[in-house]
């Protein structure tokens, strides 16, 4: 199949490269030059434009930062789905507001363009390793459509429900994904402040009932995790931004639908207050640094 994918960062360039390696014609594109040599160099044919990326495209994979990206990319003036033909298929795995979804796929809809949301989590070990799982919005026909493209991404492929619905559980589990991090730093900054080996307090934890993601895969502190961002300097994976952008879409959600998400409101503060003391370009692990004694 030919595929267009836009989007070459962290999760996007290992995604593309799959693609690639499955044996499926991929046409890459990113506004920074330095993505776009990284893919070139693993041999993914790199396009002039994102519109030069579509061309003849039967499928098109984004992944951006935030909504109004997506909107640009999609909907802005000389926006790609008046480039694409009818029967195309759009998979946008960007994690973005459900209701910018919903809007993408009602236009691709109007153009006879098949749009799925399909937000991952798995992180960048995910991306590389294509065992990402996949929360899918939209029709199940579409889906089954998009399905052995997402295979060769990832171990996981969920159909949350209709347009948007992928988005809704993405933000529902990233806001649990943030909670849970705050939680884990303050507990093993806790033992390390009363002089606990936080290597063997991190294994207890694991193994007991506090057990959870973060001490299985994303140990926030530097050492206890050879592979865990907090051990490269806090560098590549998940950003402490990004992280905030999305605790950002939860609480904006949770107003819409009045829900209560007081821990998901506290995490969005004080990863806020992270970002403003200039860790924003941090891994979100990074928040332990909120908890640590100086010195």
């Amino acid at each position: 199949m030919k595929i267009a994918f836009i989007g070459l960062g962290n999760m996007g360039g290992p995604m593309a490269l799959n693609l690639h390696k499955a044996g499926h014609s991929v046409s890459a594109f990113d506004l920074s030059s330095a993505a776009c040599e990284t893919l070139r160099a693993q041999g993914v044919p790199i396009a002039d434009s994102a519109a030069g990326a579509v061309a003849g495209a039967e499928a098109v994979v984004s992944m951006l930062p935030a909504s109004q990206h997506v909107e640009s990319l999609y909907l802005g003036e000389g926006g790609l789905l008046a480039k694409l033909a009818p029967g195309a298929l759009v998979i946008d795995s960007s994690t973005i507001a459900a209701g910018t979804s919903r809007k993408l796929a009602e236009a691709g809809a109007a153009r006879g363009i098949a749009v799925i949301d399909a937000p991952v989590s798995g992180g960048t070990g995910g991306a590389i390793a294509g065992t990402l799982t996949f929360m899918v919005g939209g029709s199940e026909a579409d889906l089954e459509r998009a399905r052995p493209l997402l295979e060769k991404m990832g171990a996981n492929i969920f159909h949350a429900g209709g347009a948007g619905a992928g988005q809704t559980a993405k933000i529902c589990n990233n806001m649990l994904l943030g909670i849970l991090m705050v939680g884990t730093s303050e507990a093993i900054a806790l033992g390390v402040a009363n002089g606990l080996d936080p290597k063997v307090l991190s294994e207890i934890m694991r193994r007991s009932s506090g057990g959870n993601w973060a001490l299985e895969k994303y140990n926030p502190l530097p050492g206890v995790m050879e592979n865990a961002p907090a051990s490269k300097g806090y560098a590549g994976g998940f950003g402490t931004d990004l992280m905030l952008k999305d605790l950002g879409l939860a609480q904006e959600n949770a107003t819409a639908v009045k829900a209560a998400t007081p821990l998901g409101g506290m995490a969005r503060n004080l990863y806020a207050a992270h970002s403003l003391g200039g860790h924003g370009a941090l891994d979100f692990s990074s928040v332990i640094k909120l908890f640590q004694k100086a010195g």
